[in-house]
């Protein structure tokens, strides 16, 4: 049997001659569906909608993210040499697949799937572009807080506002990349419940508590942020998320080669937080502070208030 072999970029090598040993399987559309279903599940994609194996690119929800999202994506090629591609668009994840009896991803379905990732960026690109404007425009229509008093969330977790603003009864904290520009918002409500701007980007971008000290202190949350600021003088960066703990810490660490950096990740019960701080801690040789109480993070710890 005659097949072409492909590098790495995807482009069609020289033909080689291969012998088969073994007996050539064939797999109905539903076998090799179930197997392609399979393999988004073991890569931590769940749904348990259809999948169509028509060579197109497809959007779909994975079962767990936000209701309405369409934060999946497949294209699955079922004739000849069974293969696919699959994305989680949220976390990043992107991962091809063949059937388990073929040699090869064909070089048009790696056409297609090269296609669909250069859509998929350009339509981020494009959310993410309106989603700063947007930011930037909240963000100056936004009323200043000066009083701990002007927001119930300030009240609760015993901070200080130290730059938020308010909009439509809820806190804003505004997300900035390293050259200081607004990305993106993060709105608190009354009751603590957080979200951003629809399509805006995250990865990345943190909220500066003071000015650059000879310590930088890294965080998750505002409220911890403000507490650790609060207490200890030293100039705090809020990254949002356990998840955005080492993209975050990776651009301080190149905007301050020299500096000391302490991680101060939240003592998870499920964990989460402390292995994200580690994780961050080790990628730029910084040091890692965790609370000791179970459950708590530094805004429980130093105001006394309740981790949300």
């Amino acid at each position: 049997m005659r097949i072409t072999s492909e590098n790495t970029s995807g482009q069609a090598g020289v033909e080689s001659e291969f012998i088969l040993t073994k007996s050539v399987i064939n797999y109905t559309h539903s076998d090799i569906e179930n197997q392609f279903r399979q393999a988004m599940q073991t890569a931590g994609i769940n749904y348990s909608g259809e999948i169509i194996a028509d060579s197109k690119l497809h959007r779909f929800h994975i079962e767990g993210h936000k209701r309405g999202s369409n934060n999946g994506a497949y294209v699955l090629h079922a004739d000849k040499f069974p293969a696919g591609w699959f994305m989680d668009y949220k976390s990043g994840l992107s991962q091809t697949w063949k059937s388990s009896s073929d040699l090869r991803i064909s070089h048009d379905l790696l056409k297609q799937i090269n296609e669909a990732k250069q859509q998929r960026e350009a339509e981020l690109r494009q959310n993410q572009e309106a989603a700063a404007n947007k930011a930037k425009y909240i963000w100056g229509k936004s009323k200043p807080v000066t009083h701990q008093e002007d927001h119930a969330y300030l009240v609760k977790k015993r901070i200080q506002p130290l730059g938020a603003r308010i909009s439509s009864q809820s806190l804003v904290i505004p997300l900035r990349d390293e050259s200081k520009k607004i990305i993106n918002l993060q709105f608190i409500d009354v009751d603590g419940n957080k979200r951003f701007l629809f399509g805006g980007r995250k990865k990345g971008c943190f909220y500066p508590i003071g000015q650059p000290t000879p310590r930088i202190l890294i965080t998750e949350g505002f409220a911890t942020g403000a507490s650790l600021h609060e207490e200890t003088g030293q100039c705090v960066i809020v990254a949002f998320d356990a998840g955005n703990l080492k993209p975050v810490a990776k651009i301080i660490r190149n905007m301050f080669p020299a500096t000391e950096i302490i991680i101060c990740g939240d003592n998870d019960l499920t964990c989460i937080g402390q292995c994200a701080a580690r994780e961050a801690a080790i990628a730029i040789n910084a040091l890692v502070l965790i609370p000791d109480i179970p459950g708590k993070d530094w805004n429980d710890v130093l105001s006394g208030g309740s981790h949300d």
